[in-house]
């Protein structure tokens, strides 16, 4: 009896130790061959990077002071009018931690609105571009002529290099997936977008001379969380430059993300030939591949180049801006070097004016057309 007295606990010891790490851990990485069977029921994904007009940055759209249901629902049958059927939309943890039951109810209701219109978001968690210094409360107004004036960082720099803010960050990760893990208005959960951009066009004097390094212990982290939430989405996380042609060119932080990732995403700002390109390197992996930005048209990147061949190897694309607002991403990347005073002639992002008219009415008869043609 002595004996059994010892095992018994040892035993249960045992199974509560083994559940708690699977219980840590989450799911596994999806086979490819079950990614596969995911983007084999999905029909060809179409979308945009979104943010309301009215907001300039991910905290503007999330706050409750100035969540605008109004101008998304209004923006989103624009989208849907083309065809669009997902939109990729970007999180913050601040505005979470501000407020986590608001939060979550405002992003169903987001969900919502993209059901009526038969849209399902991908969202993303967090974010290495732009100001590193993000608070929460009023943001500021545009600087006149600058693209991306306001859009901040997520984490902030602060709490990258702050490792007692990372139990806050995982409770963001778990709630928020957990929350809607079984969600089928969800497409899927881009964990971080372009984690090693040290942004050395704009705020890259700010940066943290190490901060590749401390966003890549975090993001490590960060899919660990995501699948401990056991999602039904998939997860990923996308390289967005540099060269892909073989598994030994790429960077550490990019081999994690490809090989952490459910389904293969990438971002390409350049002709349909590099996307097409691109493509093909990814195709290695044999896993679902999706463009989550394109679109600059002042690079060559444009709708007419990109999304033939988007459509030739069913890839979802998503490019970058919807309606031209407060973002200012109209304006291109070297407004950061170069001074504009008025509107450019050649918009670099976005399809619409705030009233809803197309910049382009070509571009908007190409993507209703192209998307209205069943892929094969």
């Amino acid at each position: 009896m002595k004996h059994l007295q010892f095992i018994f606990p040892l035993f249960f010891l045992m199974v509560f130790k083994t559940t708690a790490q699977k219980n840590d851990t989450g799911r596994p990485i999806w086979t490819a061959a079950k990614a596969t069977e995911w983007y084999s029921k999905q029909p060809w994904l179409v979308g945009a990077n979104f943010l309301p007009s009215t907001a300039i940055n991910e905290l503007e759209m999330w706050q409750a002071e100035t969540f605008d249901t109004t101008t998304i629902s209004r923006e989103f049958g624009w989208a849907a009018a083309l065809g669009m059927n997902t939109m990729r939309i970007f999180l913050h943890d601040l505005a979470y931690k501000q407020d986590p039951d608001g939060f979550k109810k405002r992003m169903e209701i987001v969900l919502r609105i993209a059901n009526r219109y038969h849209i399902k978001p991908l969202f993303v968690l967090f974010d290495s571009c732009w100001d590193p210094f993000p608070h929460q409360g009023k943001q500021h107004e545009p600087a006149p002529f600058l693209h991306n004036s306001g859009w901040v960082q997520s984490p902030g720099a602060d709490a990258l290099k702050d490792l007692t803010q990372y139990p806050r960050l995982k409770k963001y990760v778990v709630d928020v997936v957990g929350f809607f893990s079984k969600d089928k208005r969800v497409l899927g959960w881009d964990v971080w977008n372009e984690p090693d951009n040290t942004n050395n066009s704009s705020y890259g004097r700010f940066e943290a001379y190490d901060k590749v390094k401390q966003v890549s212990n975090l993001l490590q982290k960060v899919f660990i969380w995501t699948r401990s939430a056991n999602p039904s989405q998939p997860i990923t996380s996308g390289i967005w430059a540099g060269d892909w042609s073989n598994a030994d060119s790429l960077k550490p932080i990019e081999k994690m993300m490809v090989e952490q990732s459910d389904i293969i995403s990438f971002h390409n700002y350049d002709s349909g030939e590099e996307i097409e390109k691109r493509i093909q390197w990814l195709q290695r992996y044999n896993r679902p591949i999706i463009c989550t930005e394109y679109m600059s048209r002042g690079n060559g990147s444009t709708f007419e180049g990109s999304m033939p061949v988007a459509k030739k190897y069913k890839i979802a694309i998503f490019n970058w801006g919807l309606v031209s607002g407060k973002s200012q991403t109209i304006f291109p990347w070297d407004s950061w070097s170069k001074k504009y005073t008025t509107q450019p002639d050649l918009w670099f992002h976005d399809i619409f004016y705030r009233d809803g008219k197309p910049y382009k009415q070509t571009e908007v008869d190409f993507i209703t057309k192209i998307t209205a043609l069943k892929t094969k």
